[in-house]
């Protein structure tokens, strides 16, 4: 999916911000507003796999102990 986003980006910022055609005009989101959705998505995704948020189980056992 990040690569499909990736190119849909490049596509529109190479393209106009706006067209007009017959009397119809067509714009879209700025290229700030993808970037942001972007990072959304991306910490979402991030996110989903960790768990409890980055926090590790270790096991301990105090010196001397057999």
């Amino acid at each position: 999916m990040s690569e499909e986003l990736d190119n849909t980006i490049r596509e529109n910022a190479d393209g106009p911000k706006s067209a007009t055609v017959d009397g119809q005009s067509v714009s879209q989101h700025s290229l700030r507003d993808q970037i942001e959705a972007d990072r959304y998505l991306q910490s979402k995704k991030a996110m989903k796999g960790k768990g409890l948020g980055g926090i590790k189980r270790v096991r301990t056992s105090p010196p001397g102990t057999v």
